[in-house]
């Protein structure tokens, strides 16, 4: 049996506004998690500054998985 995997269709990715959106949302959690989030909620919100930098840095890695899955899926092409 042939795998075709590269032409599986995920839902909610077939309109171009769904694609921009998500593009949209992984390039800012890749460059606003680990920037503005953790000045946020340390400085502002007064929130422990390890704690917010941890926030920071799973925001930036779920960014990427977000890019690496739109890449596999060939949404960014």
């Amino acid at each position: 049996m042939t795998e075709n995997n590269e032409n599986v269709q995920v839902s909610g990715l077939d309109s171009k506004f769904m694609k921009l959106v998500l593009t949209v949302v992984a390039v800012l959690l890749i460059f606003v998690g680990p920037t503005y989030i953790p000045y946020l909620l340390s400085d502002i919100l007064k929130v422990n500054y390890i704690a917010s930098i941890v926030v920071g840095g799973l925001l930036f890695i779920a960014g990427l998985v977000m890019l690496v899955y739109l890449i596999r899926k060939k949404v960014i092409e």
